[in-house]
């Protein structure tokens, strides 16, 4: 697979880092356009890539254009590019909150994919939310797969509407699992806990339960009710999280990561 980036921050490295790790492209296949001097040094050492400031000279001969910038440097890139795109190559953008139609139009191509993954892709543990615009093959489909999924799991959405959704579960997720695990640490300290055992009662706990979750096949809520001993410990605490509306208050904060993504698309 022949790919150009555009943009090489974190996320763009996690792809790089993933497609050469799966042999999915060779580091001779990828090409980075990065503004930052010290940030082309340093992936063109690291990863054996070739890097170059121009964009318009990184997309040439490249069947995939990664977009991986921030979104209030999108326009510019977008004007940039446009006229020096192919018919037949794929745009794939990660640019949170950017629609498809913008991209489409400031490149005036349509061919064009947008994803929204999160930050677990940089260690390969992601998911991707992505949709694409009526002109993507299914070949082209099959490589968008690919690359989302070389850094971790993806899930194609047949509208793009359901992607601000995604924005405000998985993608604003992790920060939610960081919240908690911060306010768990807290709690344990202020019972008595040193914060280094704190921390790896925590860290251990969220990760064997987020395992057994996976590897069990059962419901969260069965999996809830079997922890949870009529009288016990379990239940006393599940009773405080109860009477404070946790799971209301879950829902109006996704709610509330929802409304804002989707007025971030305007």
């Amino acid at each position: 697979m022949k790919i150009a980036f555009i943009g090489g921050g974190n996320m763009g490295e996690a792809i790089i880092a993933a497609l050469l790790d799966k042999k999915l492209a060779a580091a001779g296949d990828i090409s980075v356009a990065e503004v930052v001097k010290e940030r082309r040094d340093y992936l063109a050492k690291k990863y054996g890539v070739a890097v170059m400031e121009s964009g318009t000279a990184a997309v040439k001969g490249r069947e995939v254009i990664v977009l991986a910038v921030k979104p209030q440097s999108l326009p510019d890139v977008l004007a940039a590019l446009k006229g020096a795109l192919a018919p037949a190559q794929l745009v794939l953008s990660i640019a949170a909150g950017v629609r498809i139609a913008a991209i489409s139009r400031g490149l005036g191509h349509e061919h064009v994919v947008r994803s929204m993954p999160n930050t677990p892709a940089q260690i390969g543990w992601g998911i991707s939310g992505w949709t694409a615009t009526p002109a993507v093959t299914e070949k082209e489909k099959g490589l968008a797969r690919a690359i989302l999924g070389a850094m971790g799991h993806e899930i194609y959405f047949d509208d793009e509407k359901y992607l601000d959704m995604v924005t405000a579960v998985s993608g604003s997720g992790p920060a939610y699992c960081f919240l908690f695990a911060e306010a768990l640490v807290e709690a344990a300290v202020n019972i008595g806990l040193a914060r280094p055992e704190a921390e790896r009662l925590v860290l251990q706990t969220m990760l064997g339960s987020a395992h057994l979750l996976e590897k069990s096949g059962r419901p969260a809520a069965e999996l809830r009710r079997n922890v949870t001993s009529k009288g016990g410990t379990t239940e006393r605490a599940l009773q405080v999280f109860e009477k404070g509306n946790f799971t209301q208050l879950v829902s109006e904060a996704v709610k509330a990561a929802f409304q804002r993504a989707t007025e971030l698309g305007g």
